[in-house]
């Protein structure tokens, strides 16, 4: 399948040349999804999706398949991608986890905390502090076998039992991840209801407090429509890494009618449209995730392969 059309670039002031996505549909997305992929499936998607350019894919999460059953396969998919020229990182919630990645060959690894205390509870049972002190090890270990640690924090800027989350309560926890030795943070915005002033203040808040931005990434979700909007009021602030799902993939079990992750599709769009580079070719990237929402049985939700596809029909 061929895809056509881009959008005219018009470079605006004040943005970075370069913006580094961290895709993760065949993680974060599919592990959302009601149908099990098939492993042979789920791989030929990553390598579809390092075929498009994209160079940072999240792989899979090993966790308990219990918790997770769409992503029980860790251990029978990771070696059928793992000698792809891109980065692979996997989820590991705690030293189990990691061990099991760490047996495979994983280097880039990733923990899952909460700002708030609420969500810690509903997601590993534990308090903040709690789940810090069981990442610690996990952090410690895989940097001392010289594996890269990105620190996801979930409820950045609201939470659907305790409301909007105040900035300090998420700069001490990231100032935590990052001195237990995250190399990365991404800021996730998981119930999709931030907005770019928010988004400005944390970033700034951040900063104050002397945390990198080149060590920052965004997270965003499209619950309300403010995703794109999100994420330009962050690369304003001198963010350069974006998560997204190709395709839209994904959904967020917490909120009411939430649209999930951010597509990336309709990110590089606007990348696009303002002169970023990103390495990616959206054609092939909209007809992998055309090819993804055939095996899934319905039509992807982002707005750029629907648009994109339908030009080809």
């Amino acid at each position: 399948m061929t895809v056509g059309g881009l959008p005219m670039a018009v470079p605006a002031e004040g943005l970075p040349a370069r913006v580094r996505i961290h895709e993760v549909g065949a993680r974060d997305g599919l592990q959302n999804e009601k149908v099990t992929v098939p492993t042979e499936v789920k791989a030929e998607f990553i390598r579809r999706l390092a075929d498009a350019g994209l160079t940072t894919i999240e792989a899979t999460s090993f966790v308990h398949p219990r918790w997770v059953p769409q992503l029980a396969d860790a251990e029978q998919l990771f070696p059928q991608v793992g000698d792809l020229p891109v980065d692979l990182p996997v989820l590991v919630p705690n030293e189990r986890g990691l061990d099991r990645a760490l047996a495979l060959g994983a280097r880039r690894v990733a923990v899952f905390a909460s700002a708030t205390e609420s969500f810690a509870k509903a997601n590993l049972n534990r308090t903040v502090d709690e789940a810090l002190a069981m990442f610690e090890p996990v952090v410690s270990r895989a940097k001392a076998q010289g594996g890269h640690v990105r620190g996801y924090l979930s409820m950045c800027f609201g939470d659907p039992w305790e409301g909007p989350v105040p900035v300090p309560q998420v700069v001490r926890v990231c100032r935590a991840l990052r001195d237990m030795g995250c190399d990365e943070l991404s800021l996730g915005d998981t119930i999709g209801v931030a907005t770019p002033g928010h988004v400005r203040a944390l970033l700034t808040a951040l900063d104050a407090e002397r945390i990198p931005v080149e060590a920052l990434g965004v997270h965003f979700h499209d619950t309300y429509g403010q995703a794109l909007a999100n994420t330009l009021a962050a690369l304003q602030q001198g963010v350069t890494t974006v998560d997204a799902s190709a395709g839209g993939l994904g959904g967020c079990p917490y909120a009411r009618s939430a649209t999930g992750n951010l597509a990336t599709e309709d990110l590089v769009w606007m990348l696009r449209g303002l002169g970023i580079d990103t390495g990616v070719d959206l054609g092939r990237l909209t007809a992998t995730s055309v090819w993804m929402a055939e095996h899934l049985g319905r039509p992807s939700p982002s707005r750029t392969v629907r648009a994109l596809s339908h030009k080809e029909q």
